[in-house]
């Protein structure tokens, strides 16, 4: 009983934190009709300025680490990343007319990582005085890659096997005599464009251009007295868009159905649990910090904004991009911030007394 009452009390004062508070501020504002608008060259810029420094924090961190203790929290985001994609395969894609692709690109949707969310958490762990590695945001494309590949190999495996019962029903139909307009041939799944289509994207080419310069050069003294005292600023910011976007794509969740709003409102919590899980594992064996369970568990609830959604409609372009892109930022992304970043900060210091 203990135990519930001091998560309650620690979940419920971290819902009052101003970085939640500009989410909600802009759906409300979204919600009432308001003209107000952010340019997006203006969101750009933000979620550029996050990234780098998170990057460059990162990359400074690991310039001083031992990489030893990075490769079991590497190889569980990988594994996690990966497990999120066959989740959504095996439990969204059996719902009830929910096209398999498009689950199937809705799950690499949420295996991916948001930048913007895991800025979220960083900005807020860091008001609180959490601890944890400085070169744990660099396990951000550890999920991310993978599950982007993954989703799209799954997704051309799934599109070749019905090309091939299409080809069988095309052979049965000649060998009774019928004639045979074509014959649709199946494509071999290219691996290396999938990464590099990934690595290209906007928001991980930022994060691992500051992991770049933060390893290779000396950035603290720009660090320090640039990129740092901006963060939580921007953030705001960027919490303000991100909430009227959110508002603004319920439309698009609408023409897709309920099974994608229920999967996006249980999805972050649970994928956020599972890498929660990993994290302790790691936690008891090699000293992996609570801080650090919490960023696994929040880039693994969190869905990708910026650089998955074009990854996904150039790998899956049979998806349809209402389906993830509304499933994700109409509900997936406001549970991850709301309600995960609070969850898992909340369980780290119940549990482990971060």
């Amino acid at each position: 009983m203990d135990f519930l009452s001091d998560f309650m009390t620690l979940f419920l004062a971290k819902l009052q934190s101003p970085t939640l508070g500009f989410l909600i501020g802009g759906m409300v504002v979204a919600a009432v009709n308001s003209r107000l608008q952010i340019p997006d060259a203006i969101y750009k810029f933000i979620v550029f300025m996050l990234l780098i420094k998170v990057g460059l924090s990162g990359g400074i961190a690991i310039r001083n680490a031992n990489l030893a203790e990075m490769l079991l929290p590497a190889v569980f985001a990988m594994a996690v990343g990966i497990l999120i994609v066959f989740i959504g395969r095996y439990t969204l894609a059996k719902m009830p007319n929910v096209k398999t692709v498009d689950a199937i690109a809705t799950a690499g949707l949420f295996g991916a990582v948001s930048g913007s969310t895991l800025a979220a958490a960083l900005t807020l762990m860091e008001t609180e005085g959490i601890q944890y590695e400085p070169w744990a945001a660099a396990l951000y494309p550890f999920m991310d890659i993978p599950a982007l590949v993954t989703a799209i190999v799954l997704a051309s495996v799934y599109i070749s096997k019905q090309y091939d019962t299409a080809d069988e029903a095309l052979s049965k139909q000649e060998s009774l005599g019928s004639p045979v307009k074509y014959r649709r041939k199946s494509k071999r799944v290219k691996i290396w464009p999938i990464v590099k289509e990934s690595l290209q994207g906007s928001a991980l080419s930022a994060l691992l251009l500051g992991l770049a310069l933060g390893i290779l050069t000396r950035p603290e003294s720009v660090y320090e007295s640039f990129f740092n005292p901006l963060f939580r600023g921007l953030l705001s910011i960027l919490m303000l868009v991100m909430g009227m976007e959110a508002t603004a794509r319920i439309g698009e969740l609408r023409k897709v159905g309920q099974w994608y709003a229920l999967y996006a409102a249980i999805a972050p919590l649970l994928h956020g649990l599972i890498a929660f899980g990993f994290g302790m594992i790691a936690h008891y064996t090699t000293g992996f910090s609570p801080g650090g369970c919490v960023i696994l568990a929040v880039i693994a609830s969190s869905s990708s904004d910026i650089s998955g959604p074009p990854t996904l409609r150039a790998g899956i372009p049979s998806a349809n991009p209402s389906a993830y892109i509304g499933s994700s930022t109409a509900v997936g992304t406001p549970v991850a911030l709301a309600i995960g970043i609070p969850l898992f900060i909340g369980l780290a210091q119940t549990l482990m007394g971060s």
